[in-house]
């Protein structure tokens, strides 16, 4: 495991990093500022857990270096490579300050994420609500063609249904008229 580095000379961000990128691996940059990152932050006084992408396998995405995040994470993960895995450790001033985020962080509290970068993405659109906006309408549309799918598996069977049936008829049909034709002349 590497040293702690002091990311703002301060002490206010502290990266200890768990696991190392391959060399080659990407970072953050102007042409992929989207990071996609699993990640669990707990509070540093008591070690709980207060969110984490863990339990569901989600991934949270976020535009490095645009303020949608807190101060630390933009810091941090601009510095990460992806594959890397870092414990961040965040004072106050870094985080959620003397507001805290009721209910889950309290005021004034120091915060230790352990994030791992899965990916660095290009911008989709103008601001993340776009990419958001993107991702929904492209979940949107796998469920309707997940849909249609199953409509036309079910109409599919239906109609093969069908002709069995009307085979069936048929065939019932012709073995009631060989039936009633034995025995008779014409």
């Amino acid at each position: 495991m590497a040293d702690a580095i002091d990311l703002t000379g301060d002490g206010g961000v502290i990266k200890t990093t768990v696991r190392k990128s391959k060399p080659d691996a990407v970072a953050p940059t102007e042409d992929f500022p989207v990071a996609d990152v699993h990640y669990e932050g707990t509070l540093a006084d008591t070690g709980e857990v207060f969110d984490t992408t863990h339990e569901d396998n989600t991934i949270f995405s976020f535009e490095v270096g645009k303020g949608s995040v807190i101060k630390a994470w933009d810091i941090a993960v601009k510095t990460m490579k992806v594959g890397e895995i870092a414990k961040i450790t965040c004072k106050p001033e870094y985080a959620y300050g003397s507001a805290g985020s009721p209910p889950d962080i309290p005021p004034d509290a120091t915060l230790i994420f352990e994030v791992e970068l899965v990916a660095c993405k290009p911008r989709k659109g103008s601001s993340l609500g776009s990419v958001s906006e993107e991702r929904a309408r492209l979940d949107e549309l796998k469920k309707q063609r997940e849909i249609a799918a199953a409509a036309k598996e079910e109409e599919k069977k239906k109609r093969e249904e069908a002709k069995a049936a009307a085979a069936a008829r048929v065939q019932a049909k012709l073995d009631a008229k060989k039936g009633k034709g034995k025995g008779k002349s014409k």
